[in-house]
């Protein structure tokens, strides 16, 4: 995976220097301008399973912008293979105008060069950007080469009838969430007389960096870190007090109290879906835009959202969401702003919200003049966006997030897996190798 990674990192900085050729007026100076034509139809890419339902929501939001602004743009999906075609257009010197993609994409395609940056005065919609949007959408020079178009930021799901049936209330502490989740693995939550639930769905797999993504919402909560700043620069974080702690407390779930659901190790996101949903597991700390899904699948009665226990620090999860990346060498740079403009306009995060059959192209807004209750008349809805606005927290902008998050969970999923090594020694050689990452992306404090 993380040999993949490189692979098609390095087509794309290749790829990029042939690009700056061609690039826009709107990039590093110096570079001859791209003939500019406004009635250019827009390129869009995004990064989601074509034919599916989110594609269907991300489809009407474009055709609200060309309604709105008579602009016209084409929406393309892709999953499969999008950094590797990503680079073959670049290589092409034809990206497309627009990419919507993971914020936590903004570090690698700004150092590849294929990113150009926006300008305040081209998006006039950002400065209603709440403040942590604003923030995540810098690289780590300072300026916004990103816009932030949706937020999420994760809160316990809890099956309200196995605590009811135990006598037990929703935790609100890592020690609550630890008894609850031993009752529920031994006490017969769901009454069947079998010995078959248990207390916490986890994705542990290695794959796509899974183990360290879900990891960090336990190591945040604790005052641990993957890396952290030191000046202008990072130095690695996962053997200081605050991780090793958040680690063992972490992984006493799986090796003592044995309270992940069975072959956590080897799952990624859908088979933990899975594992809630069916019964198996009763709690899961998740974004907003599972509850459409166990809506459906498990019923809205069966279970309640609450935010998540407060660890020995304080309660921060993992804000995520998505972006619009305004790409190098377009010939419309106008018609890149108005649509990024348009999609954090107050009226394009509420028909975002509003989505289409249960799918929302907009989870919570960025926009700060807008509420979810301007469009949601459910409860839980706002325990995401408050979890969102008092503790999340994005991963940092570095150059390269993936190789960092993906060297942690290797080592986060091996503890896991393994309860025989030794936990601070893992975590000590862990730091040398992420000391050895930083130092060749640059951002080491020696």
């Amino acid at each position: 995976m993380h040999s993949r990674i490189l692979r098609t990192a390095a087509l794309l900085g290749v790829a990029a220097l042939a690009l700056a050729g061609c690039s826009s007026s709107g990039s590093s100076g110096g570079k001859p301008a791209v003939a500019q034509n406004e009635k250019a139809t827009l390129e869009i890419w995004i990064r989601t399973t074509p034919g599916s339902p989110s594609e269907a929501a991300q489809q009407a939001m474009v055709a609200a912008f060309e309604k709105k602004t008579g602009y016209k743009a084409e929406l393309t999906a892709i999953f499969d293979d999008f950094e590797t075609k990503l680079a073959q257009r670049a290589g092409q010197r034809k990206l497309p105008d627009i990419v919507m993609n993971d914020i936590s994409q903004l570090g690698t395609m700004h150092t590849q060069g294929i990113v150009r940056e926006v300008s305040a005065t081209d998006v006039p919609n950002a400065k209603d950007l709440t403040p942590q949007a604003a923030a995540a959408g810098k690289a780590t020079d300072g300026k916004t080469y990103a816009v932030p178009y949706s937020a999420q930021a994760n809160a316990l799901l809890i099956r309200s009838d196995w605590l009811k049936k135990l006598g037990l209330k929703a935790p609100t502490t890592w020690d609550e969430m630890r008894t609850v989740a031993q009752a529920f693995t031994t006490e017969d939550p769901d009454g069947d007389g079998q010995n078959d639930t248990y207390g916490l769905a986890v994705p542990g797999s290695t794959k796509r960096g899974y183990a360290s993504w879900y990891f960090s919402n336990f190591l945040w909560a604790a005052g641990g870190d993957f890396i952290k700043k030191s000046g202008a620069k990072f130095v690695p974080a996962m053997s200081d007090d605050a991780s090793v702690k958040a680690m063992e407390w972490y992984r006493g779930l799986q090796c003592t109290d044995k309270v992940m659901q069975p072959g956590a190790v080897s799952m990624d996101t859908p088979p933990t879906n899975e594992a809630f949903e069916t019964g198996v597991a009763g709690m899961y700390l998740t974004g907003p835009y599972m509850m459409p899904r166990f809506d459906k699948s498990l019923g809205a009665d069966k279970y309640e959202v609450v935010p998540a226990p407060k660890g020995p620090k304080d309660a921060t999860v993992l804000a995520e969401g998505g972006a619009i990346y305004l790409m190098a060498g377009s010939e419309n740079e106008k018609g890149q702003n108005a649509f990024a403009d348009w999609y954090i306009s107050a009226g394009a995060q509420k028909a975002g919200m509003e989505g289409q059959n249960g799918t929302f192209s907009v989870q919570l807004p960025v926009n700060q003049k807008v509420k979810v209750s301007d469009v949601r008349d459910d409860q839980r809805w706002e325990t995401f966006a408050t979890a969102y606005q008092d503790n999340g927290r994005y991963a940092p902008n570095i150059p390269s997030w993936t190789p960092v998050r993906q060297m942690t969970a290797d080592t986060v999923n091996a503890l896991l897996a393994d309860c025989s090594l030794d936990l601070k020694d893992e975590l000590t050689k862990l730091d040398g190798k992420l000391t050895s990452e930083l130092l060749t992306q640059g951002i080491l404090k020696k």
